[in-house]
């Protein structure tokens, strides 16, 4: 039935099964089947030379790759014929060597070896499947299909910054919709990854509204709309999903972060090319799925509607639960206090989501990613996003806030923000008369404010 000529030991029949694992082709040629047992070593040899040859080759570009979908499903077909390929092979060379019926312990023992060496090559390759597939499903979750094309080339259209707005919302039992509580742009040099983010307050008042529709009902800035909005820039976004007259022709899901990508551009005087919002309830499902987070705590916080918990001073590692009030506390303490901690909180996460947690952890990680994060970033300029965050963690991150004293909330100086942003991002000051006044302000507090090390305030 097996075609061999000559039979096997028990010893010599383990042996061989696990030799021909390892290197396929070995049991073919110890029953003189050589052209069959070359061509499989053959085989062998070349998919580990390949295998090889790739992650040196695209080493450097192993994580743009990751975030490809459609790489990632050829990367899923390719481990399913490898594994299977391999296990067949197994099996194959269990049945040219296994020992005849009248040694029935040894063919026990190498049936049983061959099924444990099958096992030991589908369990991984089902587990890095079962990755591979996650992956593949936050990609397409998150970031959206591109609606125009991309030149790999130059993905950014030859721009020098690109800015992103980084969003962290937040809801309350105690008010309708969403309120975007943190704030920042992030904005990157395309060519050096030099980033400095730019961290807007979320109770600034009197916010002109970009041209249109939105002006038209709020000419002399954003005012809201009864009792439940008194008219604070972490409004603007929700009232934009609530009334799709101030953002024609744009889909409820997209009008908040349409408008307030636009508001916020106007502000700074930059365009504001992309947006990324983190609901806080699900980024504290983040840090739960990674095991906790560690943050320096200078003063204790406390938290909970009636000062029911207190983080103490010190080097903590805080549960999903504790970091949210981390980040989102302000009992004995202010906004902007509360911004410093947002953005320390966020540098944290970032450090430690380190490439053995994220695999360790990876299941619960990518369920709990796609329910916390929204994004108009497309899929195809995923690959040159991660080439630039290299940049980015190979540079300091400058951080630049506009809250009192620099800047009054109730009348924000609109030119002088405007000023500051240009002279953040330029190496000379630009003139002051070639700021635009952006509507009503009252003069603030002159005081010299450079950009910070964002590490810093941190620590």
């Amino acid at each position: 039935m097996t075609g061999r000529e000559r039979d096997f030991g028990p010893g010599a029949s383990i042996a061989l099964t696990m030799a021909s694992a390892l290197l396929w082709g070995v049991a073919h040629l110890a029953v003189d089947r050589r052209k069959t047992g070359l061509a499989l070593m053959t085989a062998h040899v070349l998919m580990f030379a390949a295998v090889l040859t790739m992650l040196t080759a695209f080493s450097a570009n192993l994580l743009s790759l990751a975030v490809r979908p459609a790489w990632l499903t050829a990367l899923t077909v390719v481990l399913v014929l490898v594994a299977l390929a391999w296990s067949g092979v197994i099996i194959w060379s269990f049945l040219l060597v296994r020992p005849d019926r009248s040694h029935s312990v040894g063919r026990l023992l190498t049936t049983t070896l061959a099924v444990a060496l099958c096992a030991l090559v589908l369990a991984p390759t089902a587990y890095a499947t079962r990755l591979v597939y996650l992956s593949r499903d936050v990609v397409t979750t998150i970031f959206p299909t591109n609606t125009a094309p991309i030149v790999a080339q130059d993905p950014w259209n030859g721009a020098e910054r690109v800015n992103f707005l980084l969003i962290g919302a937040d809801a309350a039992p105690s008010r309708p919709g969403v309120r975007t509580d943190s704030m920042t742009v992030a904005s990157v040099d395309t060519a050096t990854g030099a980033t400095v983010l730019f961290g807007l307050p979320r109770n600034l008042q009197r916010v002109r509204l970009p041209e249109g529709p939105a002006r038209d009902r709020f000419p002399y800035g954003f005012t809201g709309e009864g009792p439940e909005t008194p008219g604070l820039l972490n409004e603007i976004f929700q009232y934009a999903e609530d009334h799709a007259e101030v953002v024609p022709g744009v889909p409820k899901g997209k009008r908040g972060p349409h408008l307030l990508k636009r508001t916020i551009s106007d502000i700074l005087g930059i365009p504001v090319s992309y947006y990324a919002m983190v609901d806080m309830k699900g980024f504290a499902e983040i840090i739960d799925a990674m095991g906790g987070v560690r943050v320096k705590i200078k003063e204790p916080i406390v938290y909970g509607k009636y000062r029911e918990g207190l983080l103490p001073a010190g080097i903590r590692r805080l549960s999903g639960e504790e970091a949210l009030w981390y980040g989102r506390s302000r009992t004995d303490s202010d906004d902007y206090v509360r911004m410093g901690r947002q953005k320390c909180l966020l540098n944290a996460v970032a450090k430690q989501a380190d490439p053995g947690t994220v695999l360790n952890r990876f299941e619960r990680l990518a369920d709990a990613t796609k329910r916390a994060i929204s994004t108009d970033i497309p899929q195809d300029l995923l690959p040159a996003l991660i080439d630039l965050s290299q940049k980015v963690k190979a540079t300091k991150i400058k951080s630049l806030s506009f809250v009192p004293p620099l800047i009054s909330t109730a009348y924000p100086d609109w030119s002088l923000i405007r000023h500051k942003v240009s002279q953040a991002l330029s190496e000379r000051p630009p003139s002051r008369s070639a700021t635009v006044p952006h509507g009503p302000s009252r003069p603030a507090p002159q005081q010299t404010d450079s950009p910070v090390n964002l590490d810093a305030t941190c620590t």
